[in-house]
């Protein structure tokens, strides 16, 4: 079944970011619920940022589930990447993501890897970031795997990263891998930008996405936008995905119209 979901930032250092809601864990639960949301995408600066104890009383409260969790804070708040050129470096971030793993696995939320992935350049080249990541990724998924969650690499923008930047280069890499514990994220913002159509590569990614990222053309609410979402809704249903739509939007013009609009198209078509 296709749920909803909508995005929380708990990373002052992000503020201004697209994320929906800023205002705290406890805010974001009650005005998702209130909209009908399934779920809350949660970007923590660390796993120690959040009480168990008080988001398991959030779930249960409101009805909720834990959609998925950020490991962006890594770069933001740290600089780490998966794909350092410094082995110390790497290590740290691999850490850094095994630990965001254990903060969502419990509530079922699967980690996403996306600013952490880094970029090649200088003495690096991209067939060696590349090893790095697939380094990473075959390390990372297996763990992942412990909580009976599995591990989500995103392709970015050209803007973001000059590794991989298609759903169609997703599969091909995630086919390199050793671990099948490890989905695609696909982000309708970045493929407005970088795929030459969004349903065809929705379609090519049947199987192999685990998380879509759901928000329009100017990585405003959907709606805010200029993207055509019938023929990509059409395509997510007929790819058989059954995971989480969620909005990882700027809060614009506030973030309440921001979830009521993504909630109303959503419902539209997807209810």
């Amino acid at each position: 079944m296709i749920r909803s979901a909508i995005t929380v930032s708990l990373v002052e250092e992000a503020r201004g970011g697209p994320f929906v809601f800023w205002d705290g864990l406890a805010d974001a639960f009650e005005r998702s619920a209130g909209l009908g949301f399934d779920a809350v995408e949660i970007f923590a600066p660390g796993p120690d940022a959040v009480n168990p104890d008080e988001l398991k009383s959030l779930i249960e409260q409101h009805s909720l589930s834990v959609a998925a969790v950020g490991t962006g804070a890594g770069m933001v708040k740290h600089g780490l990447s998966l794909t350092d050129p410094d082995a110390g470096k790497r290590s740290a971030a691999r850490d850094f993501v095994k630990s965001m793993i254990d903060f969502g696995g419990p509530f079922g939320a699967p980690a996403i890897i996306g600013s952490m992935q880094g970029k090649w350049g200088g003495d690096l080249s991209r067939d060696a970031a590349l090893e790095l990541l697939a380094e990473a990724l075959n390390e990372l998924g297996p763990y992942a795997e412990k909580h009976g969650v599995c591990l989500i690499y995103e392709p970015l923008n050209r803007y973001e990263t000059n590794l991989l930047k298609t759903v169609a280069d997703g599969v091909e890499y995630l086919k390199t891998l050793d671990t099948q514990n490890v989905k695609l994220l696909a982000d309708l913002f970045h493929m407005n930008i970088e795929e030459a159509n969004l349903a065809d590569a929705i379609r090519i990614g049947a199987g192999y996405i685990g998380h879509i990222h759901f928000v329009d053309s100017n990585r405003q609410a959907t709606g805010l936008g200029h993207m055509d979402y019938a023929p990509i809704s059409a395509a997510i249903k007929e790819s058989g995905y059954d995971g989480f739509l969620s909005a990882e939007a700027f809060p614009i013009p506030d973030s309440q119209t921001a979830a009521e609009k993504t909630i109303e198209t959503f419902k539209h078509f997807f209810s």
